[in-house]
């Protein structure tokens, strides 16, 4: 049988407390306009530009269930500027940069996030 399974992902969850201020935050941290109506009442998609779609989903969201590992990281071309933006931007626990590449931060629903240098941005 051939595998229907595509190899690559099409959507990242991310548990969040209220969708509509979720969507304003990530939205304001990637300088992306909503543009997209909240579904069924607790999803939104942020549509990137490489194709993938992080979901914020309120329905999903449990404080007792926080990672503490990151869930992504976005890419940057430039940390030491990337790092600048966040430390300016409504961020919690901002990480140092490590080994000149990447730091963490957590978005306000204590998501861990990162921000990792990459040839390609």
């Amino acid at each position: 049988m051939k595998n229907p399974i595509q190899p690559k992902i099409g959507a990242t969850f991310i548990p969040v407390k209220d969708v509509e201020s979720a969507r304003d935050w990530y939205c304001g941290l990637l300088s992306i306009e909503p543009t997209e109506e909240i579904v069924n009442g607790h999803l939104y998609v942020l549509r990137l530009q490489d194709g993938h779609n992080l979901v914020l989903d309120q329905k999903i969201y449990k404080k007792y269930r926080k990672h503490r590992a990151p869930l992504f990281h976005f890419n940057t071309t430039d940390i030491q500027e990337s790092y600048t933006y966040v430390q300016d931007f409504e961020a919690d626990n901002i990480g140092e940069i490590e080994f000149g590449e990447f730091f963490t931060f957590e978005d306000p629903d204590g998501n861990v996030l990162m921000v990792c240098e990459c040839d390609n941005g």
